[in-house]
């Protein structure tokens, strides 16, 4: 079977990552290229290893970290189920098992906020890496931090750590804001339906989810 390093440098699948931020970008939205893919299915596995899911289970969630973004190559509408869909028929030519393609497309299908639901742990752990990936080097533009409220907020987040305590059934989602770039309550602004959906997320786990802002815990 085609494990998760043999996918990071397949060239179809690369080339279907950097179409969709190529279209992304076009559009005027943050970067949701390798490095995003990439580091959303790195957290995804860390959550879940964390907390004690086996490995396959884990190099799933690594998986569906990196194909998450491809639907965007179709159009950002509706851009979970076109990558669900994208997903599937990347890892059946692969030959992965039946059970994992499903495990997997389940979890694209349901990472979107419009439409998502922690409806597995691997799609709540996809949910919890996608959603905490905030940060400065998101921001493609940085002249258009004044006029674009996201790219203001990314621009503006100089640390970001998501760390999972297992003992304690603990999710925190630590940033670092400078509020002379864009004050907490912007950030809340586009961000409070998908904090609210890692808490849900987080409760699908087993666990409490805490977002903590400046040394100040706000959710």
């Amino acid at each position: 079977m085609t494990s998760y390093e043999n996918l990071r440098h397949d060239s179809e699948i690369l080339h279907l990552i950097d179409s969709a931020n190529d279209v992304l970008g076009a559009i005027g939205y943050t970067e949701h290229g390798r490095a995003h893919c990439v580091k959303t299915g790195t957290d995804a596995s860390r959550i879940l290893e964390t907390l004690g899911y086996s490995e396959k289970e884990c190099e799933l969630a690594r998986i569906a970290g990196l194909l998450h973004d491809t639907g965007n190559a179709v159009n950002r509408c509706d851009h979970a189920q076109s990558g669900a869909f994208l997903a599937f028929q990347l890892l059946k030519d692969r030959d992965f098992p039946f059970e994992d393609i499903v495990a997997v497309t389940t979890a694209i299908g349901h990472h979107d906020e419009k439409t998502a639901a922690p409806v597995t742990p691997l799609a709540a752990a996809l949910i919890l890496a996608d959603k905490s990936d905030v940060r400065t080097s998101r921001v493609r533009n940085k002249n258009d931090i004044y006029t674009d409220i996201h790219d203001r907020v990314n621009y503006a987040v100089t640390e970001s750590k998501l760390t999972v305590l297992k003992d304690r059934r603990l999710i925190i989602l630590e940033l670092e804001i400078d509020t002379y770039i864009c004050p907490v309550m912007e950030y809340f602004e586009i961000f409070l339906e998908r904090m609210v959906l890692c808490k849900k997320s987080a409760a699908f786990l087993g666990c409490d989810f805490e977002l903590i802002i400046n040394d100040t815990r706000l959710l």
